[in-house]
């Protein structure tokens, strides 16, 4: 992997594979204290978030491991019930390499994952509610089934409710975590999420990977819904490469 930007060191371009340490001190939450919300996505060369239903087949084992670098941050990870459905979620585990670096932080083992769901039409026998280290969590709005609210917290879940009608208020969401402790927010989509987020403008940071790879078709982008009324301007803040894979971090300017 080398650093091509930016580089303040020239020995930071050479290419090597990285310490998940390493990773870690790169991919850094800012500090502050109020919460950060990045989302973690990855795209082919033509656009596509996903090949058949699934972000694997673009993905690489390099890309897999900032994914865990960036869980391993995490205070939570936030992501949508279609996207649980299709990529067959499980809890988030306990890693070694980064339980010194969650400990100094004040963080649990893992990260809590959140469930953002109207409907909450979710199978809660999965081990992602029935045995997580971390309890999940389970956003929805005040008017979501109540038999399927029971259902949830039946199960373990901590039912959060974040709007006011049957879906979740982005920003009510992002407040609703913090008040929790929860200031690090990582979300892994899926695309109408992450549109959400977009939409309410409360995404601070976007870590992109660009797939060298194209696969035509009808993919969903990496965020959907309604369009901006102007586009939202993010600047560059990292670029690393390898075998052809950027990994990007964009910030909102």
């Amino acid at each position: 992997m080398r650093r091509l930007f930016p580089v303040t060191d020239p020995t930071a371009a050479e290419d090597r594979e990285w310490s998940l340490d390493e990773l870690a001190d790169a991919y850094g939450y800012p500090d502050g204290g109020g919460p950060w919300l990045r989302a973690n996505m990855v795209s082919s060369l033509d656009g596509a978030a996903q090949h058949e239903g699934r972000s694997q087949p673009i993905s690489s084992d390099t890309d897999m491991r900032i994914f865990g670098t960036l869980r391993g941050l995490a205070d939570v990870v936030l992501v949508g019930a279609e996207t649980v459905r299709l990529e067959g979620y499980r809890p988030a585990r306990a890693r070694e390499v980064f339980a010194g670096r969650r400990a100094a932080a004040g963080q649990g083992p893992a990260p809590a994952i959140a469930v953002v769901s109207a409907s909450l039409e979710l199978d809660f026998s999965l081990p992602l509610f029935a045995a997580p280290l971390v309890p999940t969590l389970v956003l929805t709005g005040a008017a979501a089934p109540a038999d399927r609210i029971r259902a949830a917290e039946k199960a373990g879940a901590e039912v959060i409710i974040a709007g006011d009608g049957p879906g979740v208020d982005p920003a009510r969401a992002v407040r609703a975590l913090a008040e929790r402790g929860l200031v690090r927010l990582l979300t892994e989509g899926g695309p109408r999420l992450l549109g959400q987020f977009v939409a309410a403008g409360v995404l601070d940071e976007l870590c992109l990977t660009v797939s060298p790879t194209l696969t035509a078709g009808d993919a969903q982008r990496i965020a959907g819904g309604p369009a901006l009324a102007v586009p939202e301007r993010f600047a560059l803040a990292s670029l690393l490469e390898e075998a052809g894979f950027l990994f990007t971090r964009y910030r909102r300017i």
